[in-house]
């Protein structure tokens, strides 16, 4: 059998109309509700590195034979250039799924995702015991499954694959709970995403139990249910190679009496649109990047000797925080909060404080204050937003202006430098008449 027929027919996509369509690069091929009649179309894809299937029901082929591969069939799918593989709109039977997995070990797909999919029933995942899978990425996506609990020993069947993946996404998808027998399958696993899912603090310290994910280096759990600022990092402090952690748009409520050390890896850490009004410690002291913007931050006050960029747009800052408790900052941004001035003095002193933007702030343009933003718009300091976002707010005869068109005329500004010379030239004048 045509090695294109044997592994699309394994895939049940041949009954439904439609075609393939290739991208101008012939790179990238995605497929409509295929039929028999259109096998041509699907053959065509075969050269295509990325290939996606959208539409179609798989129940149909829950009981289609999958016999083993013959050496030259083998060969033929170990030919194939697909990297990437994308279901989409797809009723998947597990039983099903099981059964096909087994051509992929005989590919080089390296990522497959599942966008908009329905799972059911039960997979005989026994089948996968000690199998070895190229792929190393695996997305799910608005996806509707059965809950995990309960299907440890599935995962325990695929072990010898899931052992090797590294990046794992399962958003979107009403997500629960994670059992802390599934995490230590993930031996190798550096990145996983469980955004917009269901996830409450209770649930985190069973998932990142102890010998859960040992190499997770990115965790995203933006968009779910926690609410404990406190809850949430002792769930998450097992994570000991965790670098890049996002708790971004949950709600957590803060209470400044407990304490909780965030793992001392941790580079990157996003809490921006967290309902935070305060910016507890300890921090991880070798943090680089600090989102917090967003929240309802009155004023920060923390020192970070590591820190190179700091996000704090859209909060409720009077002032800007002490340059000088960040001496290694590149990136500050600041933009949408009270701010009337901009440190000038300690901005010039930091060379490497290359990116500040602070649009949308209410200026005072009094002398200081609009001296500092032009100063620092001329040595191309100020990122997107200049001039426009920069508005005059005070003194009431340049409310509205804005900040670049502020005269800013040594009379105006300095008039001791100018009234000095003078005295001291009348008072020579003077000296000499007498």
């Amino acid at each position: 059998m045509n090695v294109a027929v044997l592994l699309f027919l394994g895939l049940g996509l041949l009954e439904a109309e439609g075609r393939c369509f290739f991208s101008r690069t012939e790179e990238h091929c995605v497929c409509y509700n295929l039929s028999q009649e259109s096998l041509s179309s699907i053959i065509q894809c075969l050269p295509a590195s990325v290939v996606e299937f959208w539409g179609g029901e798989l129940e149909r082929y829950v009981a289609f034979p999958i016999s083993d591969l013959d050496p030259s069939t083998i060969e033929m799918l170990g030919s194939l250039v697909i990297r990437k593989i994308i279901f989409g709109d797809l009723l998947v039977p597990e039983i099903l799924l099981a059964r096909v997995l087994k051509f992929f070990s005989y590919t080089q797909v390296q990522e497959l995702v599942f966008e908009s999919c329905i799972f059911e029933g039960r997979g005989n995942w026994a089948e996968m015991a000690g199998q070895n899978l190229p792929i190393l990425s695996l997305h799910f996506h608005n996806v509707t499954s059965a809950p995990l609990t309960g299907h440890e020993q599935d995962f325990s069947s695929l072990s010898s694959w899931l052992e090797t993946l590294q990046e794992l996404a399962v958003t979107g998808s009403h997500i629960t709970s994670l059992p802390c027998g599934i995490g230590r399958v993930f031996r190798a696993l550096r990145s996983l995403d469980m955004a917009q899912n269901s996830l409450g603090d209770e649930s985190l310290m069973p998932a990142f139990c102890e010998g859960a994910f040992p190499q997770l280096q990115v965790l995203s759990l933006q968009r779910n249910n926690l609410t404990s600022y406190h809850s949430t990092c002792k769930g998450v402090q097992l994570l000991r190679e965790l670098q890049h952690l996002d708790l971004s748009q949950n709600k957590l409520m803060a209470d400044p009496s407990s304490s909780c050390q965030w793992p001392v890896a941790l580079r990157i850490f996003n809490l921006s649109d967290t309902g935070l009004d305060e910016v507890l410690t300890p921090l991880p002291p070798s943090l680089e990047v600090l989102d917090l913007s967003c929240n309802h931050l009155h004023a920060v006050d923390i020192s970070l000797s590591s820190l190179k960029k700091l996000f704090l747009s859209q909060n409720m800052l009077q002032a800007a925080p002490s340059i000088r408790n960040y001496p290694m900052l590149d990136t500050l941004h600041l933009e949408n909060n009270l701010i009337t001035e901009l440190p000038w003095d300690e901005v010039k002193l930091l060379g490497h404080l290359w990116d500040v933007s602070a649009a949308g702030n209410p200026y005072n343009c009094s002398c200081s204050g609009a001296q500092g933003l032009q100063a620092l718009a001329g040595m191309g300091h100020l990122g997107q937003g200049w001039p426009q976002g920069y508005m005059c707010h005070s003194p009431p005869h340049y409310q509205g202006r804005l900040v670049k068109d502020v005269p800013l005329s040594v009379l105006q500004c300095n008039s001791a430098a100018v009234i000095a010379p003078v005295c001291i030239v009348l008072a020579l004048i003077g000296v000499a008449g007498a």
